[in-house]
C-alpha cells in the first residue's frame, strides 16, 4: 500500500526511522477529515510493510495541533448525522464512527515499531489523543496540553482519558478533564508525561530522530517484544505479564540475534539484525 499524497502529512524514511511531519501550520494542523484517514494508512503502511524501525511525529508552525477541525463539527449532517433518523439508530451507527475515529490513534499503540511524538506549543482536543497513543514524548519548554472538549461542552472520546490516565496521576487528568485547563511543559515533564523538554523545536525534533536511531540500531525482535509487553502489562495484572513473557520468550528468545549482539560489542562494531518480515494484509 503507497503512502498517500496527504495534504495534512509529510513523510520521510532515512537510517530505518520514519518521520511523520504534521503539515498544515496556517491551518494549525487541526485536523480535518483527510487527517483522520490518512495517518492510519500512513503508519499501517510503514509498519506492515516494516519500512521502519522507529517512527517520530512531529508538527509544523506555532502549534503541534489545535485538534479536530470545527469544520467536522458544522457540515450538513454534523457529527451524528443529519436529516430525520430514529434517535437510537442514529446514536448505534455513531459509536462505530466513534470507533473508527479511535482506531486513527490507536494504530500508533498496535504499530510494532516505537512511535515518538514531539510537541510544540498546544497539544489541544484531539492532539492529546494522538501524543497520549504513542510509546513516548518529547517537549518543547512552551508546549502545554488541553483537554479542550470539556469547553465545548463535551467528553473526550477519541482516547485520552484510558490512556492518559495510565500516563500520569488520575488526579490531574480529573482537573484538566473538568476544567480545560493548560497542562505546561514543565508541569508535565514533572507528571512524567513527556521524557524530556527542550529550548527550541529544532532541538526537540533532533533528539527525537536520534533517539529513534538509536532504537533502530537494537534487534527488531527484541523492541517489537518490548513494546507488546509493556501494553499488555499496562492492561493485564502482573501475573498474567509474566506467564505471558516466558510464554512469547519461549517462542521468540533469538540465540542467533544475542550472538550478533555479543559479537558487535566485542568487536565495536554496529549489530547486523535481520528487519521484521512485512505482514499480509490477506488471511491466505
Amino acid at each position: 500500500m503507497p503512502t498517500p499524497n496527504s495534504p495534512c502529512f509529510e513523510v520521510t524514511i532515512a537510517d530505518r526511522v520514519a518521520h511523520i511531519v504534521l503539515s498544515r501550520p496556517e491551518k494549525l494542523n487541526s485536523m480535518i477529515p483527510e487527517f483522520w484517514n490518512d495517518l492510519p494508512v500512513i503508519v499501517r503502511d510503514i509498519d506492515r510493510n516494516a519500512k521502519a524501525r522507529a517512527i517520530v511525529i512531529s508538527s509544523t508552525g506555532k502549534h503541534f495541533s489545535s485538534g479536530m477541525d470545527l469544520s467536522v463539527f458544522t457540515r450538513p449532517e454534523g457529527v451524528t448525522g443529519g436529516g430525520k433518523v430514529d434517535p437510537y439508530v442514529r446514536a448505534e451507527k455513531f459509536r462505530s464512527d466513534i470507533r473508527n475515529i479511535q482506531a486513527s490513534f490507536s494504530c500508533l499503540e498496535e504499530a510494532r515499531a516505537p512511535v515518538i511524538a514531539c510537541i510544540q506549543g498546544g497539544a489541544i482536543g484531539g492532539a492529546v489523543d494522538l501524543v497520549s497513543a504513542c510509546d513516548f514524548r518529547f517537549a518543547t519548554r512552551d508546549a502545554f496540553f488541553c483537554i479542550q472538549e470539556i469547553n465545548i461542552a463535551m467528553t473526550a472520546d477519541v482516547g485520552t482519558f484510558p490512556r492518559l490516565c495510565k500516563l500520569m496521576p488520575e488526579g490531574w487528568v480529573r482537573q484538566m478533564a473538568y476544567t480545560g485547563e493548560r497542562l505546561p511543559a514543565a508541569r508535565a515533564l514533572q507528571l512524567g508525561l513527556v521524557n524530556d523538554t527542550f529550548d527550541t523545536h529544532e532541538a526537540m525534533v533532533a533528539h527525537a530522530l536520534a533517539t529513534a536511531r538509536e532504537i533502530a540500531t537494537k534487534n527488531p525482535v527484541a523492541v517489537t517484544g518490548s513494546k507488546v509487553m509493556i501494553n499488555y502489562a499496562r492492561d493485564h495484572t502482573t501475573s498474567d505479564c509474566l506467564d505471558y513473557i516466558g510464554v512469547w520468550n519461549a517462542a521468540m528468545l533469538a540465540g542467533p540475534h544475542m550472538g550478533e549482539a555479543f559479537a558487535a560489542k566485542a568487536e565495536k562494531r554496529e549489530p547486523n539484525f535481520p528487519d521484521l518480515l512485512p505482514l499480509r494484509d490477506k488471511a491466505i
